[in-house]
């Protein structure tokens, strides 16, 4: 089952430009829903203020070299989640990230050049689907059960929701409903097509839903982490003080921290 490119099964009921179609609509949901969130949030504009203030309250002048090795040390702290303290929530973000990447990869890829029977997929492509997927799942039910600060730190039930929560749940909606899906169609049950339909409607909320949630943060980051490196790089610190000489101790011997 695992090798098998379930899209090319579901063909023989939705014809390809139709699942084309749906891949297209997502990918404009997702680039119209993050300019609506910086347009209605004025990120961008908050974004280019805080650049030029810091730039001129700077002690002194970042050349393009530095420039270039901040912005190498901003995309491996993202590409490695290094802003996150707490090793197991750093573990959770890349399984969550990387498996989130392949699958959505691995999606398009099998719907826009291998849709068919006829045309057959490499085994890697499926494969890269379903392991995307499950890592999906193992890194965002660990986060969603066990790491979440407002349930490890505040002692809140993990069944507790708040409108941030839109983006992790739809997500993991999708990603379990895909691949009860994708079993479910390769042994022929009856019901295939009632999870196909939760399948679509979860994916769709999950990137029709980004001015409401947090999916675009993710465009976000890189530049906020960024923008802080200049600023540190430059000396104006956003006008915040320098680290004490000592650093906090947010945990003990016989308790691990909670921080992030």
């Amino acid at each position: 089952m695992i090798t098998g490119n379930p899209f090319a099964e579901l063909s023989t009921l939705v014809p390809p430009i139709v699942m084309q179609t749906y891949v297209v609509v997502m990918i404009v949901l997702v680039a119209s829903g993050t300019l609506y969130d910086i347009i209605h949030k004025q990120s961008a504009r908050y974004f280019f203020k805080s650049w030029r203030a810091a730039a001129g309250k700077g002690i002194r002048k970042v050349g393009s070299g530095e420039m270039l090795s901040l912005a190498v040390q901003t995309a491996a702290e993202g590409l490695t989640s290094g802003e996150f303290c707490n090793l197991r929530r750093r573990i959770a973000h890349l399984l969550t990230m990387y498996g989130f990447l392949a699958y959505v990869i691995a999606t398009a890829i099998m719907v826009f050049w291998y849709p068919t029977p006829a045309t057959p997929a490499p085994s890697i492509l499926p494969q890269l689907w379903y392991v995307g997927a499950l890592m999906v799942c193992v890194g965002g039910y660990w986060f969603w059960f066990f790491i979440r600060v407002d349930v490890a730190a505040e002692g809140n039930s993990p069944f507790r929701i708040v409108r941030a929560d839109l983006f992790i749940l739809s997500l993991l909606a999708s990603t379990t409903l895909a691949l009860i899906w994708a079993h479910a169609q390769a042994a022929g049950y009856s019901w295939t097509n009632v999870i196909l339909g939760l399948y679509l409607l979860a994916t769709t909320v999950l990137f029709g839903s980004v001015p409401w949630s947090k999916f675009s943060h993710m465009f976000f980051k890189p530049a906020a982490a960024f923008q802080k490196r200049v600023a540190e790089a430059n000396g104006s610190r956003r006008n915040l003080p320098y680290p004490a000489a000592k650093p906090k101790v947010f945990g003990r011997a016989k308790r691990q921290p909670r921080h992030y």
